[in-house]
């Protein structure tokens, strides 16, 4: 890992460090997984990336995706 220093304002500073602690996470996590989507985002030969940390769920939901998506076992 590579370290780095930034520069907020204080306003932004507040409101950033507000949602890290909503969400159980560090304001330096929020900040990886913020610009990791920024970066995913951009045009690349790995389009899919775009969606990388942006979907919650279990790691099974894929296999009981009726259940996931429309709340029972089968269609």
């Amino acid at each position: 890992m590579v370290r780095t220093q930034i520069s907020f304002d204080e306003a932004l500073y507040v409101r950033a460090k507000r949602v890290a602690k909503r969400r159980g996470i560090s304001l330096a996590e929020l900040c990886r997984r913020s610009i990791a989507e920024a970066v995913a985002a951009e045009d690349s030969d790995r389009p899919w990336m775009r969606y990388m940390g942006i979907v919650d769920g279990e790691p099974d939901d894929s296999a009981r995706v009726d259940e996931v998506v429309y709340g029972r076992q089968s269609p």
